[in-house]
C-alpha cells in the first residue's frame, strides 16, 4: 500500500499593479473566504506563517487571503527576481509541513474593524455599499493581489480601505477614484464619493 503523506504543494508568482508586491498563489486554500492583513512585523502575532515571512529581511509587509499570500518587498530590496526562489521554496516547504497560517483565536476583532460583513445594523445604502463591494470589487481586487474594505458611510462618503497589494500601490487611487466610485455612484445614487483612509 502507498503511504500518502501531506500533497505536494506548488506555489506560483503573479505580478500585481504594485512593483513593490508580488501575489505567491499556492494550490491550496490559505485562508479561505478571508483575508488579513499584516503591515509590519509587529502585527504579525495572529500569523505563524506572516511571522516566518517577516524573518526574510527584504519582506515589509504581508498580506494573506484564500489562497494566495502578497508580499510588499523593502525598497532598498532591488528585483523581485533575486528572492522570488527563496520565498516559493520556503513557502512550498512550509505548507507540505502542515505549517498553520493562522491562528483565528489570536485574532483580536474590535468593532471599528474594517469589514465587508452585512451585520443587523447597517442601514439600507451600508447593505447595498457591502454587497456591492463583496460581489464586484473583491474578486478583481484579489486577482491583482489585494483587498479593499468598508470602513464607514457617512452622508454620501464611503471610506474604504485598502489592504495586500492595493495599499500604497500607485494605480490603487485610479481605480478607487475611476472604478469603484464610479460604480457606486450608478448602482447607489446616495453614493457622493470614495475616499481611501491609509491603514
Amino acid at each position: 500500500m502507498i503511504k500518502t503523506g501531506n500533497p505536494v504543494i506548488s506555489i506560483y508568482t503573479e505580478m500585481t499593479p504594485n512593483p513593490e508586491t508580488m501575489k505567491f498563489v499556492a494550490n491550496k486554500l490559505l485562508y479561505p473566504g478571508k483575508s488579513i492583513d499584516f503591515p509590519d512585523e509587529n502585527t504579525a502575532g495572529p500569523s505563524p506563517l506572516a511571522k516566518e515571512l517577516f524573518s526574510f529581511p527584504f519582506i515589509k509587509s504581508v498580506f494573506i487571503a484564500s489562497n494566495f499570500v502578497t508580499l510588499t518587498k523593502t525598497v532598498d530590496t532591488d528585483d523581485w527576481q533575486d528572492v522570488i526562489p527563496t520565498i516559493k521554496q520556503f513557502l512550498k516547504d512550509y505548507l507540505e509541513n502542515g505549517g498553520p497560517v493562522v491562528n483565528e483565536e489570536d485574532i483580536v476583532v474590535t468593532k471599528s474593524d474594517a469589514t465587508n460583513f452585512i451585520s443587523a445594523d447597517d442601514d439600507d445604502v451600508v447593505k447595498r455599499i457591502k454587497e456591492l463591494l463583496e460581489n464586484y470589487v473583491k474578486p478583481a481586487v484579489e486577482m491583482d493581489g489585494g483587498a479593499i474594505q468598508f470602513r464607514s458611510y457617512d452622508d454620501g462618503v464611503v471610506n474604504l480601505m485598502l489592504q495586500g497589494s492595493c495599499s500604497g500601490c500607485p494605480s490603487s487611487m485610479i481605480t478607487l477614484k475611476a472604478g469603484i466610485e464610479g460604480m457606486m455612484k450608478r448602482m447607489i445614487p446616495e453614493v457622493k464619493e470614495v475616499v481611501a483612509e491609509a491603514e
